[in-house]
């Protein structure tokens, strides 16, 4: 794509700097050469600008992002299968500063959308990112009817072709390859991540992997496990929004001075045995308590899933996390699509439906070990590679509970004490972060470009895995900031697992001076 005339312009504007940028990148689509790949256009983005998306699935809901920093975007789209039809759809942009990395990003739910926020934010660093589409357009799971293609870029292959197509167009745009490559992601960005850990460990240097849909199939049974809980608005099962509210006060009311200080926050969900009798009407019904039947509602959302036979199908919803996301009392609808279009291939499959049999056939189909929960990380460790894991612990849709299980199946699977696993694979718990961002908690910790506070590698998970990669540096806690209710600002080190945070009971406690690791 040649646009001399921009060139004309810029060249009287803003000088032949600029001018020579837009050159160079026009000409990178005939300099390239992918395989099975197609390059829909590159274009020349000045500072500043707003990027629109016209040809965006509006499910994806990004019509626009504003990029920080002067970059050349390439589109491409591969092809992966023929019958039926598979391809993924690709962006990389590449900042005319580079700092000679490499990064890629990752996804969300069942989506089939490239986060935009974050390829920006790479862009801003001085990474050279790629994010793609997983293999098909839009929020929903109905590309993936009968089309192993779509599934299998959804599994693996999306993250995976990135990063291959990604460093070679870098490469050609830059006339040398990266020096480090690192990939960030959260959700099923963090089960993206972990994938590339467990199966493609040559593909990244230093992975952030945040709140990951591991154990994938036994997540989405758990996620449509809700609805056969709670039954539809009106059951006797069923608490409203508001029930939900007065029991996530109530979790606090029980379990909030177990770190020393009440301030809204849990630290360690671990040590709050939560008793929902406590909510109990009595003789007293009112909209501001629970029936026998809410309260084993409750009880039931905060235990463990077990299916045939007594095994363990997903673990509790942690205490402390807000339900009423799950408990809304309409089927989850990742667990409608993954079972419709995947496990059972029937469009009218019922979620009302969803028993232990369905847990066990899903988790047994395991498309492309879509689970992503393979415990040896060799592969990882002999390359020198590194892995920073974090996970909010007031996460509403996947379980903090599960990291830790994974955390602890890899220790038991390498046979590794956790000073061994900190060589290379370290897990951090965000107390009061909702999912990947947000909540009551410190949760700006530099994941995505919205939660920032700055880029010391301290208070920066990005910048924290540059440092543990090439300067051998690894973080031994991360700093995290958020805001009280009354707008005041608070910090706090958030402690590498399994040590948790408590306050020592001197000092200002929004500090984390005031805070130890225990």
């Amino acid at each position: 794509m040649r646009i001399p005339s921009l060139c004309v312009f810029w060249l009287f504007s803003v000088g032949h700097a600029t001018c020579n940028l837009t050159r160079k990148c026009s000409d990178l689509a005939d300099k390239l050469s992918l395989p099975n790949t197609t390059v829909w256009f590159t274009e020349s983005i000045p500072a500043g600008a707003n990027v629109s998306f016209p040809d965006n699935d509006p499910t994806c809901g990004r019509p626009y992002q504003q990029v920080d920093v002067d970059i050349c975007r390439v589109a491409t789209l591969t092809e992966t299968s023929s019958n039926p039809a598979s391809n993924i759809s690709l962006e990389a942009w590449l900042p005319s500063d580079w700092n000679g990395r490499f990064l890629s990003t990752g996804n969300g739910g069942l989506s089939g959308c490239i986060q935009y926020e974050d390829i920006a934010y790479g862009v801003s660093r001085g990474f050279a990112t790629v994010g793609a589409n997983n293999g098909h357009n839009g929020t929903s799971g109905q590309p993936f009817y009968q089309n192993p293609g779509a599934l299998e870029n959804f599994v693996y292959r999306s993250v995976h072709l990135g990063a291959v197509l990604g460093k070679q167009i870098a490469e050609t745009y830059y006339a040398r390859a990266h020096d480090k490559s690192y990939y960030l992601g959260c959700s099923t960005g963090g089960r993206q991540g972990f994938k590339a850990a467990q199966e493609f460990p040559t593909d990244f240097d230093g992975i952030v992997a945040g709140a990951p849909a591991f154990a994938f199939a036994n997540l989405t049974s758990w996620s449509g496990s809700f609805y056969t809980i709670s039954g539809p608005p009106g059951s006797p099962t069923f608490l409203t929004q508001a029930q939900w509210a007065r029991v996530s006060k109530d979790f606090l009311d029980q379990c909030d001075d177990l770190d020393g200080l009440v301030d809204g926050i849990i630290e360690d969900p671990n040590l709050c045995h939560y008793r929902p009798e406590a909510l109990l009407c009595g003789s007293k019904p009112s909209t501001d308590c629970l029936s026998g039947e809410q309260a084993e509602t409750v009880r039931k959302v905060f235990s463990d899933l077990h299916g045939k036979d007594g095994a363990l199908v997903y673990p509790r919803l942690q205490p402390g996390g807000d339900a009423s996301l799950l408990m809304s009392g309409y089927p989850f609808p990742y667990t409608g699509d993954w079972f419709r279009y995947v496990v059972y291939s029937d469009a009218e499959w019922d979620p009302s439906t969803l028993g232990p049999e369905d847990y066990a056939f899903a988790a047994s189909q395991n498309p492309f070990n879509v689970q992503t929960w393979e415990g040896d990380l060799a592969g990882v460790r002999n390359r020198g590679a590194k892995i920073l894991h974090y996970h909010g612990l007031q996460d509403p849709v996947i379980s903090s509970d599960n990291s830790e299980r994974y955390y602890n199946h890899v220790a038991r699977t390498m046979g590794l004490t956790t000073t061994e696993l900190d060589h290379f694979y370290r897990y951090f718990r965000i107390s009061g972060m909702s999912h990947c961002s947000g909540g009551a908690g410190a949760y700006k910790i530099g994941n995505v470009m919205g939660a920032m506070s700055g880029y010391d590698p301290d208070e920066n998970v990005l910048s924290a895995i540059v440092r543990w990669v090439e300067d051998g540096l690894a973080p031994d806690h991360v700093k995290g900031t958020g805001e009280t209710g009354e707008g005041e600002t608070f910090a706090r080190n958030h402690c590498k697992y399994p040590l948790r945070g408590r306050y020592t009971g001197k000092g200002d406690p929004k500090s984390p001076d005031s805070w130890e690791c225990v």
